[in-house]
Formats: structure tokens, C-alpha cells, sequence
């Protein structure tokens, strides 16, 4: 071996320990990454994959449950409107939730978004005392509780009329952003998201 192909041999070395010593900490800086708020589910995504509870292995989610990695609404999507009232929805509005916005899910139902600064956990109990009703776990991470408020009939509904709570505070998401300006917090660590019976006074886009 000549002194200039050792020469190259160490510069080689040299160089793949510099790329390296950069795409490590890139990586892990990606998992940190927080995940990019959105709307949930996305009408029109197709259906989600959750884990299946007692083998670990995966099953297609039963119809009427809500997607979660659908690409963001537009903007034409979301309906800025009134903020329905608890008669409106049919089901309680948690204290101090904010309303955030509502967007049609078709066949005469529509989504109701709020936002809140209280814990998942807490929003998980309260709805837990409201409807009288544990719930069942969704997905565990990002963590969705999702709580029934009526019977789902898949000849009338592609939606389960619900309470879905979603955790957006998870993998170190900073939250939901709040999109009014000048108001209080600037994200909300947890959204929820009321699913109203078809062509129930809250689905409508005028009351």
C-alpha cells in the first residue's frame, strides 16, 4: 500500500465518522419532533389501523371510528360559525372549553371542535361522570378516549355520534394551535371533539 492510498484510507474514515457524528443527533431530533396538529378524523381517510387489544397484533378499525392521519382540511373545509350550545350538541360541553371550529362530516352529520387547558385525563373522568359510560381507549398513543352518545347505524351514519378526546400534547407536541387571535393559550394540550347525531340541530350549518 503507498503512502497516498493510506492517505485517502484515513480521509475516508475521517469522513464517514463526520457524517455520522451529524445524523445521529438529526435522528433523534426527529423523533422528538412534535406531530403536526390537525383536525380529527379526516373525512374521506380511509380507515385507521389501532392495536388489537389482547394479541398485539393489528386490526382495521370497525366502521364509524374515527381516522387519525388523514392530510389536514383546507381551509374551505372548516365552517367558522356560532358556537353551538349544549342543547345544540345534545351532550355537555366540558367547563371552560373553548370552541374552536366545526366542519360538515357528511350525510347530515358535522364535527364540533374544543379546545381545553385541562389534562386527558381529566376530560376522560368528566365525560366518564356526564354519560355515565367508561368508554373505551382508541388509540394509546397519541391517546383518543372515545365516548358513544348514540346508537351508530351504518346505513344512516359514516360517523359514531360521540365525545372523542384527543391527547395533543404527546411526543412532545406543544398542542393544538389556538387560531383566535389575541386569546388565551396559545395551544391547547387537549381537543374535543363532539360527532352530532344526522341533521341534529348542531349539524346544521345555520340554526
Amino acid at each position: 500500500m503507498t503512502h497516498v492510498d493510506a492517505a485517502w484510507r484515513l480521509i475516508l474514515v475521517a469522513a464517514v465518522a463526520a457524517l455520522t457524528a451529524v445524523a445521529i443527533p438529526v435522528a433523534a431530533e426527529a423523533q422528538r419532533r412534535p406531530l403536526t396538529p390537525r383536525p380529527f378524523p379526516a373525512p374521506g381517510e380511509p380507515e385507521a389501523v389501532a392495536p388489537n387489544e389482547g394479541d398485539g397484533t393489528s386490526a382495521t378499525l370497525a366502521a364509524g371510528q374515527p381516522p387519525l392521519n388523514g392530510a389536514p382540511q383546507s381551509a374551505a373545509a372548516l365552517f367558522d360559525r356560532e358556537a353551538p350550545t349544549e342543547a345544540d350538541l345534545g351532550v355537555a360541553i366540558f367547563p371552560s372549553a373553548q370552541f374552536i371550529t366545526s366542519y360538515d362530516a357528511g350525510r347530515g352529520q358535522r364535527f364540533h371542535l374544543f379546545g381545553s387547558i385541562a389534562p386527558f385525563t381529566d376530560l376522560v373522568d368528566y365525560y366518564s361522570v356526564v354519560l355515565d359510560d367508561r368508554g373505551r381507549r382508541v388509540y394509546d398513543q397519541p391517546a383518543i378516549h372515545q365516548f358513544e352518545t348514540a346508537r351508530f347505524r351504518d346505513r344512516e351514519m359514516d360517523y359514531r355520534p360521540s365525545v372523542t378526546i384527543k391527547d395533543y400534547n404527546w411526543n412532545g407536541s406543544p398542542g393544538y394551535p389556538n387560531t383566535t387571535p389575541g386569546t388565551e393559550p396559545p395551544a391547547f394540550p387537549t381537543i374535543i371533539q363532539i360527532t352530532t347525531l344526522p341533521n341534529s340541530p348542531a349539524a346544521t350549518d345555520e340554526r
